[in-house]
C-alpha cells in the first residue's frame, strides 16, 4: 500500500497548468455553501417541528437541558441567548454565527452545580456497572421459527408506523392545548405518512446487527449511522457530527452534548426487545450499545427501560405486570427509576390517567419536551391506564402531549406483541404503512413485509452466529 506522501506526490507531480475561465474556478459556489451553513444555523435559534409546526429553539433547549443535567450555565450564557435571538430575528447571520460559537464555548465548561438533586443520584456510566446494580429474570425461550413469532414481529412494526404517524401529528404541545385544538382525538386528524426520524435510527441499528449478530458494538452501530443517516437534531445530530469527527462511542455520545439525556435514546429502544424476544439482559446489552452512541447515563437508561419493555412483552400478557418489571430493571438509585417510579406512583394513587399526568406535569416542568422524563412518565401513564386495550392506550399516549411520535411508536408495540395482528383496528391499517419510505441513504424504500422479513432473518441469522 502506498504510503500517504506517496500518494499526494502523485497528485502534485502529475498535475498538469491549466488557465481556468471565470466560470470554472468555482469561487461562486461558496456562496451556496454559506447559505447552507445559515440556513442550518438558523434552525438553531428557531424551527418548527416538521410533523406538527410545534416551536422549538434548540438553543434555549441546549441551556435548558444542561441544567437538568446539574451544571449551571452562567450570567454570559444567558446574555448570549438574548442576544443569539436578537440576531437571528435580525437576520444578522455574522453576529449569529460569532454568539453561536461563544455560547457552544459556555455550554461546554459550564461550572457543576453541587447543590443540584441531579448529583444525588448515582450516575450510571457503562453496561458493567448497570448490570451489577439490577437482577435480571431468567430467559424465556421464544420459538422464532414459527408463523405465529412472525406476525408479531409484523404487528410491533406495523403499531410502531401507527404509533408515529399518530404522535407526529401532535408532538410538541400539551396535553391541554391539544384538547381546546381538537378535542378527544382517536384517529388520524391528516392522511398519515411514515416520515420521521424515529425510526432511522432503528433501521441503522438493524444493519448493524444483521452483519455482526448478537456480538454489535456501539463503534459498528455508529459507523452504521456515519453511512445511512445524512442528518439529525438535537443529540443525534452532535453525535453524528462527532462520529465524522472520529470521535466514537461512548465519547460521541458525551462530547459537547447537552442533550445526551432527551428522548433520542428511548425512542429507538423497540428494536432491541424485538431481537431479543424473552431476554431481558440481552435487550438492555444491545441498548445499551446502541444508546450509548449518541446519549449517555439516564439517555440510555430510557432505551434500556423500552428494550426490556418489549422484550418480555413476548413472555409477559399481562401489561402492568409487565410494566413493573421493566420499572425493576432499572436502578432504585438513578434518577431515571425516580420519575418512572413517581409516574407508577401516580398512576396507583388516582383511577383517572389525567390526573396522574397533571401531576408528573408539575413535577417535571423544568424539562423540555423532548427531555426522557416527561415522555417515560407519558409511556408509563399509557401503557398503566390503557391496560392492553390497543385504541386506549394509543388514545392517551396521543392526548398527553409532549413528544407523543416516540413516546406511541415505542408503546404500541407492546399489546400488539402480546396479541398479534389480530388486536391492530383495520381502521388504522393505511395503505401508506405498506410502505416504508425514509430519509436515509441506500435504504429510502422498503415494503413493511420487507422490514419484518429482514428482521426475522437478522435474528435467525445471529442465532446462527452463537451457534457456531
Amino acid at each position: 500500500m502506498k504510503q500517504a506522501w506517496e500518494q499526494a506526490g502523485e497528485l502534485y507531480w502529475n498535475a498538469k497548468p491549466v488557465v481556468l475561465s471565470e466560470e470554472d474556478q468555482t469561487w461562486t459556489a461558496n456562496l451556496e455553501t454559506q447559505k447552507f451553513y445559515d440556513q442550518i444555523l438558523s434552525l438553531d435559534w428557531s424551527s418548527r417541528v416538521p410533523g406538527s409546526g410545534a416551536p422549538e429553539r434548540i438553543m434555549v433547549a441546549a441551556v435548558q437541558a444542561l441544567e437538568n443535567r446539574g451544571y449551571r450555565a452562567g450570567d454570559r450564557a444567558y446574555e448570549l441567548l438574548e442576544e443569539g435571538i436578537q440576531a437571528h430575528a435580525e437576520g444578522d447571520y455574522v453576529k449569529l454565527h460569532e454568539i453561536s460559537a461563544e455560547l457552544r464555548h459556555e455550554l461546554a465548561h459550564a461550572a457543576k452545580d453541587e447543590a443540584s438533586d441531579y448529583w444525588k443520584y448515582t450516575q450510571y456510566i457503562s453496561f458493567e456497572q448497570y448490570e451489577k446494580a439490577v437482577r435480571f429474570p431468567q430467559k424465556v425461550s421464544v420459538d422464532t421459527g414459527v408463523s405465529e413469532f412472525r406476525d408479531r414481529l409484523k404487528a410491533a412494526w406495523l403499531s410502531q408506523l401507527i404509533g408515529a404517524a399518530m404522535g407526529t401529528m401532535v408532538e410538541g404541545y400539551t396535553s391541554q392545548n391539544l384538547y381546546k385544538a381538537f378535542g378527544e382525538v382517536y384517529d388520524y386528524l391528516r392522511e398519515p405518512n411514515t416520515y420521521n426520524d424515529d425510526i432511522t435510527y432503528e433501521l441503522a441499528f438493524l444493519d448493524a446487527f444483521s452483519r455482526y449478530g448478537y456480538d454489535v458494538t456501539s463503534k459498528e452501530i455508529a459507523l452504521s449511522w456515519a453511512g445511512l443517516v445524512p442528518c439529525g437534531w438535537s443529540a443525534e445530530e452532535i453525535a453524528l457530527r462527532n462520529i465524522k469527527s472520529g470521535i466514537l462511542p461512548p465519547e460521541s455520545g458525551s462530547f459537547h452534548n447537552p442533550f445526551c439525556e432527551w428522548i433520542g435514546a428511548q425512542m429507538k429502544g423497540g428494536i432491541c426487545g424485538m431481537v431479543a424476544p424473552g431476554d431481558a439482559y440481552l435487550a438492555a446489552r444491545l441498548a445499551w450499545a446502541d444508546g450509548e452512541v449518541a446519549h449517555a447515563g439516564n439517555g440510555i437508561l430510557g432505551e434500556v427501560f423500552n428494550a426490556v419493555l418489549t422484550a418480555l412483552a413476548f413472555t409477559e400478557p399481562d401489561v402492568r405486570t409487565l410494566l413493573r418489571r421493566a420499572i425493576d430493571l432499572i436502578p432504585a438509585d438513578s434518577e431515571y427509576h425516580s420519575v418512572v417510579s413517581f409516574a407508577w406512583d401516580c398512576c396507583e394513587r388516582y383511577g383517572d390517567w389525567h390526573q396522574a399526568l397533571a401531576d408528573c406535569q408539575e413535577r417535571y416542568k423544568r424539562y423540555n419536551w423532548i427531555h426522557a422524563y416527561p415522555n417515560a412518565c407519558c409511556e408509563v401513564i399509557a401503557l398503566y391506564f390503557g391496560d392492553g386495550d390497543y385504541t386506549e392506550t394509543l388514545h392517551i399516549v396521543t392526548m398527553c402531549g409532549v413528544d407523543a411520535d416516540c413516546n406511541a411508536g415505542m408503546i404500541m408495540p407492546i399489546p400488539a406483541i402480546q396479541q398479534g395482528m389480530c388486536i391492530i383496528p383495520e381502521k388504522l391499517v393505511h395503505p401508506a404503512f405498506h410502505e416504508l419510505i425514509t430519509y436515509m441513504r441506500g435504504r429510502g424504500r422498503c415494503t413493511l413485509d420487507e422490514l419484518v422479513d429482514d428482521t426475522l432473518n437478522s435474528i435467525k441469522d445471529a442465532k446462527n452466529k452463537e451457534e457456531v
